[in-house]
């Protein structure tokens, strides 16, 4: 991509169709781009924006705690709804959209995490929750665990407050929940929740200024520069590097590499053109769903 596009960004995610969202500080802008760098769409915002995910491109939730309000935008970047809480609650400090029509808010003036339907402006649930908020980050909740992410640690509570997990955490920055397993997205790492283990690294670069991830592969920006690693190279080093690992030091977390020599790269990438040349061409979606099958028969 255009450095200039990625000069200043202040966060990037991906969604499952390669498409990729930059959020910059400096003017509030989210713009949304194509795997080969066209604009498809930007929303210019007046007051800084969290955006919760971007997994399901139709419908984007962000939540302001500025504004006190959480806003939808479709694939275009389009707003489609805005929820404001400034009349119904008291000071929302994080909101999270479990669904398209339910919401879990943390609500600091009352010490309350509610269950919220926006659809038809009701409260579900209401349950007293008096944690720190100071230094909250993100927020999620799942088959009744509340997750919270602060800026030194993640806490993972059940719904009457009972703490179940909690360890450090530096700079944090979101969850990113994939069927049964959750993650989280640092500033230049992700790991993943593991109830028996705690918190295992599996993606990480300490130069990288940002990184996210989708269904086929983890992103990074690094110099000002975009990078993508394959989510089955990732796997297969990790597969080969474990074991000698854990002879010596059991309890470690693997922590696998992200480059590889570019000799191995350079000498792929000939077998890989190789073999393409005797294979029929593909469209590029029969490409992008033989790519999916791929990594749900690896049981990503």
């Amino acid at each position: 991509m255009d450095t200039l596009k990625l000069k200043e960004a202040k966060d990037m995610l991906a969604d499952d169709y390669g498409n990729l969202y930059i959020y910059k500080n400096k003017d509030f802008s989210l713009t949304k781009y194509d795997s080969l760098g066209k604009q498809l769409g930007k929303l210019m915002l007046t007051v800084p924006y969290k955006v919760q995910t971007v997994q399901n491109p139709l419908s984007v939730p962000l939540f302001s705690e500025n504004a006190q309000e959480m806003k939808f935008v479709d694939q275009n970047m389009n707003e489609i709804q805005r929820i404001d809480f400034k009349q119904k609650f008291g000071f929302i400090k994080m909101a999270y959209a479990e669904d398209l029509q339910q919401l879990w808010l943390l609500d600091d003036s009352t010490k309350r995490l509610i269950q919220y339907n926006f659809r038809n402006n009701t409260t579900i649930n209401s349950y007293p929750f008096d944690a720190s908020f100071d230094d909250l980050m993100d927020l999620l909740v799942f088959e009744n665990k509340v997750y919270i992410l602060t800026r030194k640690h993640i806490r993972v509570y059940s719904l009457k407050f009972e703490k179940l997990f909690e360890a450090p955490l530096e700079n944090g920055k979101r969850f990113r929940r994939e069927n049964e397993i959750i993650l989280v997205v640092a500033d230049n790492s992700i790991l993943k929740y593991d109830p028996e283990k705690g918190m295992v690294k599996f993606f990480g670069d300490q130069d990288a200024q940002i990184v996210d991830k989708n269904i086929l592969a983890y992103f990074e920006i690094k110099a000002n520069k975009l990078y993508l690693y394959n989510l089955e190279k990732i796997k297969e080093t990790k597969l080969q590097t474990e074991p000698e690992i854990r002879k010596e030091t059991p309890s470690a977390v693997v922590e696998p590499p992200v480059d590889k020599p570019v000799e191995n790269e350079v000498k792929k990438a000939e077998e890989e053109q190789k073999e393409s040349s005797e294979k029929a061409p593909e469209t590029g979606l029969q490409k992008l769903m033989n790519e999916i099958s791929e990594v749900q028969v690896s049981g990503i």
